[in-house]
């Protein structure tokens, strides 16, 4: 098969080689997919940068994707042969990835995709839209609660303004950059779009919410937007996290205890087995009534691996970036 894989850490253009490796073999309780699209998150970037230490001398990058299952191993029900189906954890602590013509994983890790759902599209579900449903719903049930996003236009924050609209929050507010930015969040059922580069977040925040602050917030940088927290949530909210641009994230004693604010973190990678197949049964659910929009912003060819992990790391896209083996 075709494969792209790294032998050691640093830049995309140093590191990432494409060529031929072994087709592999489904070991006892798992499945082989035919990999038709794997999605590219900031995580595999940050990975094949150095983030995490290697998980084997060659490794070949990528935890999402989607194909069709062409073979399986022992124990493994063969009538799951021929079904569509999208891909979690890939290459979490394990060696093989999406990133190339196959990939051989446990069963469990192969979710059944509807045919209506594209492949590529199917391929931007495992980190972006189960890291936007737990953050939404880890918190309790959000609805008729005021939910505040940041990054209303990334891959994960894309996802989290449907999720919290889906499930009956009465006003979806964002962060945004830049107008293009702001329409995609609009796009996505946004009822407030805030530019943060041209106008206060917390002024806004707090005039949209009657002066009370949002119930939950959603926050994919935790350290650079620290000191805001306290002003944005509404007395005893909560605010989820499942990102950081720095490692270290300083808060205001006084200011957060007196306001009650209820801190939540989680990483997507290690989500309790019935957390992931709550999530897992209603994303299904939605999917099978054409409820979920999603962003596939650009799709390279696998032998453009480089150029795609550039594109994700420089930010150079509006939503999700796909390979295409």
């Amino acid at each position: 098969m075709k494969a792209a894989w790294y032998e050691s850490t640093g830049p995309a253009h140093a590191v990432l080689r494409v060529g031929d490796m072994p087709d592999p073999v489904p070991s006892d309780g798992e499945v082989r997919v035919r990999v038709a699209a794997s999605g590219v998150n900031p995580s595999d970037w940050k990975t094949r940068g150095g983030s995490r230490p290697m998980a084997g001398p060659r490794v070949i990058p990528h935890s999402d994707g989607a194909g069709v299952i062409d073979a399986v191993g022992p124990s493994v029900d063969t009538a799951r042969i021929g079904e569509r189906v999208w891909i979690w954890n890939a290459q979490w602590q394990r060696a093989h990835g999406t990133a190339a013509g196959y990939v051989a994983l446990p069963a469990a890790q192969a979710v059944p995709l509807g045919s209506g759902t594209s492949f590529e599209e199917g391929a931007c579900l495992g980190v972006p839209a189960l890291t936007a449903y737990r953050a939404v719903t880890m918190a309790g049930p959000v609805e008729g609660r005021d939910v505040l996003v940041t990054g209303g236009a990334g891959a994960v924050g894309h996802y989290a303004i449907q999720f919290a609209k889906l499930l009956g929050a009465r006003r979806v507010l964002t962060t945004v950059s830049s107008p293009a930015k702001a329409a995609h969040a609009r796009g996505a059922g946004a009822d407030v779009v805030i530019d943060y580069r041209t106008e206060s977040v917390a002024q806004r925040v707090r005039a949209e919410t009657d002066g009370h602050g949002v119930d939950l917030l959603v926050e994919v940088d935790a350290a650079g937007n620290a000191p805001l927290l306290p002003q944005l949530l509404a007395r005893d909210g909560v605010c989820t996290v499942y990102g950081s641009n720095t490692p270290e994230i300083r808060y205001g004693f006084g200011p957060m205890i007196m306001s009650g604010a209820n801190l939540r973190f989680f990483i997507v990678y290690e989500l309790a087995l019935a957390v992931r197949e709550e999530a897992q049964c209603q994303l299904g659910a939605w999917l099978s009534k054409g409820l979920v929009r999603h962003a596939v912003a650009q799709r390279f060819a696998l032998a453009d691996i480089v150029l795609a992990h550039e594109a994700v790391e420089r930010g150079a896209f509006i939503g999700n970036v796909v390979v295409t083996p």
